[in-house]
């Protein structure tokens, strides 16, 4: 059979939405500049993609009108490459990268592009809400409507998870985050991007618009302590989640480039890895959270694995609560999960972390010698999914 290798991984440092470097940028700037870097660090000729596929959660207003289409184009690829955007909400860029991987393995072609990209900022306070809930389903299934908040609010009251063990989650990532970052774990992955931002002076509220090069994620905060995030009100009162102890909303993209295996080793390339599967389950909407808890033992199945072969974890932190539960569900070690930090710290683009997840633990996934590397999210409207990579 044939195989579908990752030989190179890109993606923008990720900024706070609305007030964060990536405000005033279009996604299909974003889009084209990690396609750009992806393809050249391939080293490959850009006219040989057979097709960019771009995740997006929100894909409307500057995300639609295909942003995959409009990504390849900002790249300053050929004209004739063509372009692809799919929505699975925040496990878009994984499944697009498994969409690519697929259609290698199926012999549909040789050279694949695929990640995502999500502009919160510019997008999420514009949607278009004209007859969004359908009558039957908002009487039958109600959490299909409800915000991602009050599903982690619900699984947590279900599930009785603590409000400590979040906010002490929420401590992990920031602390592991803040050390990976000082060490350089992230450099390989991000692309530096300038770009125009928009910032708004406190007092006057005047708007001014101010050149800024992007080289790391924004939201990290090193001194994060218990004591500072057991402080913070929970957003609903009475709640359990807080803005310490779920992921921050932000701006970003993150692609890779995909390849048939025979014709990379034909070029003499190294991969970052192998795709070895993928699995997506469905649960009540109420709890999207809990997705991966159905999602991952499917995936292990299917590969005859068991948890502890995986050698690294990255699960999504859409919300502690839900990561906590997953994590003690499946019976994922502390040690091997999100070990430089997750979206409680970096940020959550919805459409792009897949990709940059995928990247980032092939990366790290060679730094320590381990040879699988699982990649696994919860998903909007009670969903979870998982990917299987063999590092190269």
């Amino acid at each position: 059979m044939t195989d579908a290798v990752i030989v190179s991984t890109a993606r923008t440092g990720l900024t706070k939405a609305f007030r964060g470097a990536l405000n005033l940028t279009h996604s299909a700037t974003m889009g084209g500049h990690v396609v750009k870097h992806a393809v050249e660090r391939a080293g490959i000729d850009p006219a040989e993609i057979e097709d960019v596929i771009m995740g997006c959660a929100l894909p409307e207003g500057m995300q639609g009108q295909n942003i995959g289409r409009a990504s390849a184009l900002r790249a300053g690829l050929p004209l004739t490459v063509p372009g692809l955007t799919l929505n699975r909400h925040c496990s878009s860029g994984l499944q697009a990268i498994a969409m690519a991987a697929q259609r290698i393995i199926a012999g549909e072609g040789d050279v694949y592009v695929a990640g995502g990209v999500e502009s919160i900022t510019n997008v999420q306070n514009n949607l278009n809400n004209h007859l969004v809930k359908e009558e039957w389903l908002d009487k039958t299934w109600p959490g299909m409507y409800w915000g991602m908040i009050q599903t982690a609010e619900y699984v947590g009251k279900k599930y009785n998870v603590s409000r400590e063990a979040q906010d002490q989650l929420g401590v992990q990532s920031q602390l592991r985050t803040a050390a990976a970052m000082a060490a350089g774990k992230f450099d390989e992955e991000i692309v530096p991007f300038t770009t125009m931002m928009e910032k708004v002076d406190k007092a006057t509220k005047e708007k001014s618009q101010h050149e800024v090069t992007i080289k790391a994620d924004e939201g990290v905060r090193a001194d994060t302590t218990y004591e500072g995030i057991a402080a913070l009100k929970p957003v609903v009162e009475g709640g359990c989640v807080t803005a310490g102890n779920a992921s921050q909303m932000s701006d970003g993209a993150s692609v890779c480039t995909l390849m048939n295996a025979k014709l990379a080793e034909k070029r003499g390339l190294k991969p970052l890895g192998i795709f070895r599967g993928f699995a997506v389950a469905a649960c009540d909407p109420a709890e999207m959270g809990i997705g991966p808890v159905f999602a991952v033992p499917k995936l292990l199945a299917r590969a005859c694995l068991k948890v502890e072969d995986i050698g690294l974890w990255e699960m999504n932190e859409a919300f502690a609560v839900q990561a906590l539960y997953c994590r003690d569900r499946l019976g994922i070690p502390n040690d091997r999960l999100n070990v430089n930090g997750g979206a409680i710290a970096i940020g959550h683009p919805y459409g792009m972390t897949g990709s940059r997840l995928t990247g980032h633990a092939l990366i790290e996934g060679k730094r320590r010698g381990v040879k699988y590397v699982v990649i696994t999210m919860c998903i909007a409207k009670g969903m979870g999914a998982a990917g299987l990579f063999e590092v190269a």
